[in-house]
């Protein structure tokens, strides 16, 4: 996903965007407010000063995205469903906002904003082909992921699968990694528009784009590699985000291959809660026998966390050191 064009004005834009109730009709003014406090959340575009970035970063840091009570134990207050929730969660939202990237790119080539920002998906493009080499290093002994005869510095035949892909330019940057086998989806039609056209004037028409919601997949194919760039943020912001999320779990689950990586990158998720909510999902497969995800019980957990990016820029607050930005790995046993 994408984010939008549009610069704060005011600070306190974010707390009233936060406000907005979720099941208004969204106007011109209602997208316009959701995207500076997006804006100012993941400080693209943003023009604040350093302070202040740091102490929305914080605002987001301390503020956990939706989550069942069940699923996990948290030190930190719970959000109100009231302010927690965005504009930003809804398929219509998005559905405008790359209405707008559409034309833009028609009029003017722009290729729209790279949520998080390009600094944060080059990053994120360069770890991810770096932990794929070193970990299924590590762990092809026990796997049959890779195609027979393929070799584990060869990433030409990994099938990629990034999971609302905006206007898919993080697989462009996974292009460019020498990854080859790559598709992007997106419950967004516009995004779909936008991606392809991206594609092939940047010349990577060899990758596929498809219109489909990961909360309800119709894909039947498992990938070595599935990536999620702010996807689940954008899901933990519905007013059912809590719900969602649970959904999400169940269903990209499914989408990587035995011996595959999923890996996620959130401004929402601190690291720490990224593991939480996958051993969360852990926990709760092992207590229901009849999914597919605990028929060979010696494999362990459906995931593990493997690795993340340390090199993100981080501050203090409250006396702990977090980031702006968290991208975790994990493995799919």
């Amino acid at each position: 996903m994408a984010g939008i064009r549009l610069p704060p004005e005011d600070a306190d834009v974010s707390q009233a965007a936060r406000q907005i109730s979720a099941v208004d009709l969204i106007s011109d003014d209602d997208r316009s407010i959701a995207a500076d406090s997006w804006s100012i959340k993941s400080d693209y575009g943003s023009t604040l000063d350093d302070d202040q970035r740091h102490a929305d970063a914080a605002e987001a840091l301390s503020a956990p995205p939706y989550r069942a009570s069940s699923d996990y134990s948290s030190d930190k207050e719970e959000p109100d469903a009231e302010t927690a929730s965005s504009m930003l969660g809804f398929q219509s939202y998005w559905d405008a906002a790359y209405a707008d990237e559409i034309t833009n790119f028609r009029e003017h080539g722009h290729a729209g904003e790279v949520w998080f920002g390009s600094d944060v998906m080059e990053n994120v493009a360069t770890w991810t082909k770096n932990v794929c080499l070193e970990i299924f290093q590590r762990h092809l002994p026990n796997t049959n992921c890779l195609p027979s005869g393929q070799s584990e510095t060869d990433l030409s035949g990994w099938s990629v699968l990034d999971v609302g892909t905006g206007n898919g330019l993080l697989l462009q940057e996974l292009a460019k990694q020498g990854f080859n086998d790559l598709t992007g989806t997106d419950y967004s039609e516009g995004a779909i528009d936008l991606a392809r056209s991206l594609a092939d004037r940047d010349g990577f028409s060899n990758v596929k784009f498809l219109v489909d919601d990961v909360l309800d997949t119709k894909l039947d194919r498992k990938f070595q590699l599935v990536t999620d760039k702010g996807t689940l943020d954008a899901i933990g912001l519905h007013p059912d985000g809590h719900i969602k999320r649970v959904m999400y779990w169940d269903s990209v689950a499914g989408l990587v291959a035995p011996g595959g990586l999923l890996i996620i990158t959130s401004c929402n998720s601190t690291k720490d809660e990224l593991i939480q909510e996958v051993e969360a999902f852990n926990q709760r497969t092992s207590q229901e026998p009849e999914t597919i995800f605990n028929q060979d019980r010696n494999r362990g957990p459906p995931f593990q966390y493997i690795d993340h990016i340390r090199s993100y820029p981080t501050f203090m607050f409250g006396g702990s050191v977090g980031s702006r930005v968290a991208t975790v790995a994990f493995l799919r046993n």
